[in-house]
């Protein structure tokens, strides 16, 4: 069911999806995909479905991981969680290359997306159904691309070269401004530190407040300690609570 807001929602990521496709980037990047691109049903059906409305908070990634969005479209998306938490199903293709080490199997993919397990798991235990958390609160990437090395490495968007850095993150800027002119939340929240310094710059001159909460990706000791327990009292101690409001 589309929802009122819902068809900016999409107009914006088609004009992102648009804006970033056929990019080229200097080493140590060799290729890039756009799940914009090939999983974009199941993304349009997420903002559809869940992306109406304004909302409280935003949660900001930074860009897909190989085992989530860039196999379903979906930021974080852990597959099991996609399918029967958050409803979202939808017709995945391929890239125009892919990487031996990083294929794409859409909702057929047997990996687990770590992060995405621990983020929408999290979310699922504190609100129940995601009726209740998309209520208030919605999720997305700061960058819709996921970089690959020449060995299938994953490169982050601050790891690219000055020039490759200002080209990708101009669209993504402007992506992010015009998400938040469109679900006006009151904050914008970093899903680890790179995110939460981009929504710190980017958002700089707008009404809404920004955080950080460490991020859940399994490279993170601290993260490995405990990442549910951790979020919640950095949400806690911003005045951000990750449980329904009563």
């Amino acid at each position: 069911m589309k929802r009122p807001g819902a068809k900016e929602l999409v107009a914006a990521a088609r004009d992102l999806r648009e804006a970033v496709e056929g990019m080229h980037f200097s080493p140590p990047v060799a290729m890039a995909y756009n799940p914009l691109v090939y999983a974009w049903e199941p993304h349009r059906r997420y903002l559809e479905r869940w992306g109406g409305g304004t909302k409280r908070v935003l949660f900001l990634g930074m860009n897909p991981g190989p085992w989530g969005m860039a196999q379903v479209g979906v930021p974080f998306g852990e597959i099991g969680l996609v399918r029967d938490w958050i409803g979202i199903e939808g017709r995945v293709e391929q890239p125009e290359r892919t990487h031996p080490k990083r294929p794409i199997k859409g909702f057929a993919c047997a990996r687990s997306e770590v992060s995405g397990r621990r983020l929408w798991g999290y979310f699922a235990e504190r609100f129940g159904s995601a009726e209740a958390f998309f209520q208030d609160h919605f999720v997305t990437n700061y960058c819709p691309l996921m970089l690959l090395s020449e060995d299938g490495k994953n490169v982050t968007p601050d790891k690219l070269r000055a020039g490759d850095r200002d080209s990708l993150f101009t669209p993504c800027d402007a992506h992010l401004k015009r998400m938040v002119e469109i679900l006006s939340p009151q904050w914008v929240i970093g899903v680890g530190r790179f995110a939460a310094d981009r929504a710190a710059a980017v958002l700089a001159e707008l009404p809404v407040q920004t955080g950080a909460i460490l991020h859940p990706s399994p490279a993170s000791p601290a993260a490995n300690r405990g990442w549910a327990e951790a979020a919640e009292k950095q949400l806690t101690q911003l005045g951000v609570s990750g449980a329904p409001p009563t």
